[in-house]
């Protein structure tokens, strides 16, 4: 894969800080940064790496967080579209992600200024720059303006 643009990396960034500062102080779990694997079904073996991830602590193996690929799927799952992303693509992703466990994965698109909210189940709610970003119950007291997420 090519690397990413500046308003992708950017974007990124304005989410991350953020939200590991909120998790970080309230010892809620883990936040991970992009690259980071996580497998998400096995035989044969599927691992994907959303661009921002967190895990709440409960699920954090008393051994530590693993060196290798994460075992399961995060709690959150943060996918920021790139200008090079399909429909389809980002579709695939979230899908997997929810298939997989994950209890919320939001879609960040700089191009739009929205955040797409998934869920298991059909309600998707989009969220535009005036709207409030909160992390619900799986990140408990986390809330940003999405406009806050933009360049």
């Amino acid at each position: 894969m090519a690397p990413a643009g500046s308003e992708h990396g950017a974007t990124i960034i304005n989410l991350t800080v953020p939200l590991g500062q909120h998790v970080k102080s309230r010892r809620l779990g883990v936040v991970f940064g992009a690259e980071t694997g996580f497998i998400i079904s096995h035989d044969p073996d599927s691992v994907r790496a959303p661009d921002i991830a967190f895990v709440s602590q409960s699920r954090i193996p008393s051994s530590g967080i693993p060196k290798k690929f994460f075992p399961g799927a995060p709690d959150l799952a943060v996918e920021v579209v790139s200008p090079g992303d399909t429909f389809e693509e980002v579709h695939e992703k979230v899908a997997d992600w929810l298939a997989a466990g994950t209890r919320i994965v939001w879609v960040v698109n700089p191009k739009h200024r929205t955040v797409t909210v998934y869920k298991p189940g059909p309600q998707v709610q989009v969220l535009a720059e005036k709207d409030q970003l909160t992390g619900e119950d799986v990140v408990p007291g986390f809330a940003c303006g999405v406009g806050e997420l933009f360049v």
